[in-house]
């Protein structure tokens, strides 16, 4: 299962470029993943079936009890067939209905990718995996439905969408912390055991159990969460099919399904699903009969749909259970074959506005007979698989009305059973309005648009056969479903047997004789067709009730008062002044830490030095701190800023820490270079007022924040009692990571999660610095022809730095340009040396991209913003993505073979392999016997990522600055031209570069 998921992660990440080659064809290549998924499930039936639960689990974080696992029993079989299933047919239908011209690249990918998450979501055995493959349907959901932008409406939709799935998510999250505690495991089949044995009546469970609950509800669009699911509507009508019929909205039902079993009787668990279930059917049912576009019809159907899922499942009875699963497969096929239905008429018509749909069915008789048989199935008519599905929960409810176990009281089951029967009436009329509407000719006012000025509207072609087939075979699923019935009922008895409550099923047939199920869907049936009937009579009494509030004026009231208290509390807190932010923090850090502090009785001792080097070093740290606080040129305390630096990597290395000290070196060197290209927008000196008393309190501050910081350390330091973890590092670095530095693999082995992190961090951080400056692109290609200042083309000659040329001869430097030549090739092979050569020496991947990344400064310093590009022709943001990608994939690959996440394996080559070549003047050492292992993969993607960071800033801070000087530099127009013609800056040549700008006291550039 892993493999499959890592596939579609895989293929979806190549699906824009697939997309870009094949155009729309690339969905054929796409459909073929969740297709073979679908046959290696199918494979896997007879085993599954025969009460096989087929498992696999990787090590996650073994600490706390967390695996990437997963878990396949009836259940789980059965969704992940629906699934993958669909989804194939889905990605199929695709190709014929996105145009070849603008195949869309984002939706393609992000489809796929979706489709691998639903299908981990429905696996997943780990709670806290199942709650990531959740969010992650969230997220592509939101990518999904908001894939056009550039409008109001697609925008709106997505946030809604994702603001109430992830608040459902949150609260899920925090059921399963609770759950995992109290079970003392995250394994959703750990939990559902242990809570068999223990009980759920503690308040503890309830608690959590209703906060899983709220995750279910808002995921499967459930009262009062229900309005976010018409309005993802905006979404391409294939990604309505998906995700809103067969895929992300069944995954509250499937939680409720697959937590039934063991906390259906958990106080509050029927009260609030039975009650909001049924009622969701009903409020969705009568919203749709005053719908005039069939996908929006269809939508609050789907709503309508998901509530009598609710309910079934959630009853927690034998029968239940299985007129519920039965239930779900079939609304998956009849919603999905509906969905794209309403695409291929909105393609072939250009409207889905059933008031100017009119014969549509005469020009289109096979997606007119798959809707037929689609719609026949969701209004439950015989012999469709809806049918004798709703039969079987009809069956569960009569067992319900005469007291099955559950401690259902008779009125409150008598009322749920009427209001389901009212709800499937509802669902008979809509599924009629639909049917009408969209194919049949129409008389009268129902087919001419309101305003009276459009014609009715029919099909204007003939459908392929390519893009009718997906719903022709979902539709004909629906029927042959329906002749099933045994070997369903054989299929899902491994679920049902899960229930200890309730009467058994007479199973799933279309014929069970006359009996109240049968009677109850007579009613519904009868009921449904008079409602369509007499639809000008309820649309006018719909139209004479008065405005409910709804939910989603709730919702947007609720989002507009939070924007309103952010813009407040924003206009208190957020006053624009750095001094006042950071004095309010370090405030809290000397009250509260510091206050604490005030209480400790016993400070261990100090010793104040181990050798005279570092009192000497101490010392020198000291006085070039207090000699940065009292200067007043700018520069001048930052280079004494950095001499504490320094001194700080001194000190590592007398304690014997190289790594930690070449680390070090490089940092601050790398941040003493970016303080000077940040300087050239600043004054080159400190104002020269007199202190005022603000300044006073800010120089106690300081004071006091020095020493709580001291004293925390002091106080850290001396209050461990046990071995620190670090003894055993050593020891463990070698036989786990394979290396003898200790720090390197750390970082890459042991902590490749935190490393993981903190890169995505530098991502993120490198993508805001480069967002200050840059408004279009990171890279702006350049041509760099070798031109002078003048403009003139100097010839083909060879240059030393042809970036140099471009430079004014007042500001370049023969010394720096020639010692640049010099030093990048040296500097680019030391960064290559310290990324292989640091799992055993000091080194890296961080180390070297910082000197690889100061390679590239140099480039800049020495001879500007052109000799960057030159040097580095590739857009930053490529860079890092590329870093943060290989990175991820050095981490996950082990899985993939069997291994952990994140492990390593060793691939030395063997002695002597590379020692030496012969050559004419006898054999030439090249490699002696080298040692690498896997982690390097990952260590070169932190390189590469590193690299990324330094060439942002170095053409943020560099060349950007550079930039903006430049046009600042720029003459005006001529006054007397300005009314004449629009004002246009003549380019001027590159004048200076990198940090050798001078700069005046008030911050401009001298001329």
């Amino acid at each position: 299962m892993t493999l499959l998921l890592l596939v579609h992660l895989g293929v979806a990440l190549v699906a824009p470029w697939l997309l870009r080659a094949l155009r729309c064809r690339a969905f054929y290549v796409l459909a073929l993943v969740p297709a073979a998924t679908a046959v290696w499930t199918a494979l896997q039936g007879p085993a599954v079936l025969s009460g096989t639960v087929i498992t696999e689990s990787t090590a996650w974080i073994p600490a706390l009890g967390i695996d990437v696992s997963f878990r396949m029993g009836v259940l789980q079989w059965v969704l992940t067939l629906v699934v993958s299933s669909v989804g194939a047919l889905v990605l199929f239908y695709c190709r014929s209905y996105f145009a070849d011209d603008e195949p869309p690249l984002r939706t393609g990918a992000v489809l796929l990718a979706f489709a691998g998450a639903m299908t981990g979501l429905v696996t997943s055995d780990d709670l806290i995996g199942l709650y990531v493959f959740w969010e992650l349907t969230t997220v592509f959901s939101y990518l999904l439905v908001g894939h056009n932008p550039r409008f109001a409406a697609n925008r709106r939709a997505a946030l809604t969408a994702l603001m109430v799935t992830t608040f459902g998510g949150l609260a899920m999250l925090t059921g399963i912390v609770l759950l995992g505690v109290r079970y003392a495991t995250f394994s959703l089949s750990g939990v559902l055991a242990a809570a068999a044995e223990s009980g759920v009546g503690s308040a503890y469970v309830v608690t959590a159990v209703i906060l899983l609950l709220v995750g279910a509800l808002t995921k499967s669009a459930l009262v009062p969460f229900h309005f976010w699911l018409p309005g993802a509507m905006a979404a391409p009508t294939p990604v309505s099919a998906y995700l809103h019929a067969a895929a992300m909205v069944k995954a509250g039902v499937y939680l409720v399904a697959v937590l039934a079993p063991v906390f259906a009787g958990t106080p509050g668990w029927r009260p609030v699903l039975l009650t909001l279930g049924a009622a969701t059917m009903l409020i969705g049912g009568w919203r749709s009969l005053r719908q005039y576009d069939i996908k929006v019809l269809l939508a609050y159907g789907t709503v309508s749909q998901l509530g009598f899922l609710v309910v079934l499942c959630g009853i927690g009875t034998r029968s239940a259970a299985l007129g519920g699963i039965a239930l779900l497969v079939g609304h998956a096929l009849f919603k999905s074959t509906l969905f794209l239905v309403v695409g291929i008429v909105d393609h072939s018509t250009g409207t889905r506005d059933l008031r100017r749909l009119n014969g549509v069915g005469r020009r289109m008789p096979v997606v007119a007979g798959a809707a037929l048989l689609a719609g026949a199935s969701m209004a439950a008519v015989p012999p469709t698989l809806g049918f004798v599905a709703k039969e079987a929960g009809f069956e569960s409810l009569t067992y319900l009305v005469g007291g099955d176990g559950t401690a259902v009281p008779p009125l409150p089951a008598v009322l749920l059973a009427a209001a389901l029967v009212a709800g499937s009436a509802l669902t008979v009329a809509y599924t009629l309005r639909f049917w009408w509407g969209a194919f049949m000719s129409k008389r009268g006012a129902y087919f001419i648009d309101p305003s009276g000025t459009e014609a009715p509207t029919t099909a204007d072609h003939r459908v392929p056969a390519a893009f009718a087939a997906a719903p022709v075979l979902l539709g004909l699923a629906c029927l042959v479903g329906g002749f099933l019935g045994h070997p369903l009922t054989d299929a899902l008895q491994g679920y049902v047997a899960a229930f200890s409550v309730g009467e058994e099923s007479h199973g799933i047939a279309l014929w069970h004789g006359f009996s109240a199920p049968l009677g109850m869907t007579a009613v519904s049936l009868l009921g449904g067709v008079v409602l369509f009937w007499q639809r000008g009579f309820i649309a006018r009494a719909q139209s004479t009730f008065p405005a409910p509030y709804e939910a989603e004026t709730a919702y947007q009231r609720l989002m507009r008062g939070l924007d309103r208290l952010a813009v407040e509390t924003t206009a208190v807190t957020q006053r624009g002044s750095v001094p006042v932010y950071l004095g309010s923090i370090l405030l809290v850090l000397v009250v509260f830490p510091g206050g604490a502090l005030l209480m400790v009785r016993d400070w261990p001792s100090v010793r104040l030095f181990d050798t005279p080097a570092q009192l000497l070093t101490g010392i020198l740290m000291v006085v070039a701190a207090l000699t940065a606080a009292t200067s007043r040129g700018r520069l001048r305390a930052v280079m004494l800023a950095g001499v504490t630096g320094y001194g700080v990597a001194v000190l590592f290395l007398l304690h014997g820490a190289p790594d930690l000290a070449l680390t070090q070196v490089l940092v601050e060197t790398v941040t003493l270079v970016v303080f000077s290209l940040v300087l050239r927008k600043l004054p080159k000196y400190f104002t020269t007022r007199p202190l005022s008393s603000s300044r006073w309190w800010r120089l106690v501050m300081a004071v006091l924040v020095g020493a709580v910081v001291v004293c925390i350390g002091l106080v850290a330091a001396g209050a461990r009692i046990a071995v620190p973890v670090s003894a055993t590092y050593p020891e463990v670095a070698y036989t786990f990571g394979y290396g003898r530095n200790v720090v390197n693999v750390t970082l890459v082995d042991i902590r490749s999660w935190d490393t993981m992190g903190e890169i995505s961090v530098l991502v993120v951080a490198a993508t805001g610095v480069a967002s200050l400056i840059f408004l279009r692109s990171r890279y702006s290609a350049r041509p760099l022809r070798p031109e002078g200042p003048t403009g003139a083309p100097l010839g083909g000659r060879t240059v030393w730095l042809r970036g140099g040329e471009t430079l004014s001869p007042a500001r370049r430097s023969i010394i720096f340009e020639v010692a640049t030549r010099v030093l990048f090739p040296v500097m680019i092979v030391v960064s290559v040396y310290l990324l292989l050569a640091g799992h055993n020496a000091p080194g890296g991947g961080f180390a070297g991209g910082l000197v690889a990344g100061m390679a590239l400064m140099i480039r800049y310093l020495a001879a500007g913003s052109r000799e960057l590009d030159e040097a580095a022709p590739v857009d930053a943001g490529k860079v890092l993505g590329a870093g943060l990608a290989l990175a991820a994939l050095g981490l996950l690959a082990p899985a993939a073979f069997g291994g952990r996440i994140g492990q390593s394996y060793d691939i030395s080559l063997a002695p002597g392999a590379l020692e030496s070549v012969s050559t004419p003047f006898g054999e030439l050492a090249v490699l002696g016997s080298p040692h690498l292992v896997t982690s390097v993969f990952f260590d070169v993607g932190v390189y590469l990522v590193v690299v990324g960071v330094m060439l942002d800033l170095a053409r943020s801070l560099g060349s950007g600055i550079d930039t903006h000087e430049a046009e600042d530099r720029a003459p005006s127009p001529n006054p007397s031209e300005t009314s004449a013609r629009p004002s246009r800056r003549a380019p001027l040549p590159e004048s200076f570069g990198g940090g050798l700008t001078a700069t005046s006291t008030q911050g401009r550039v001298r001329p």
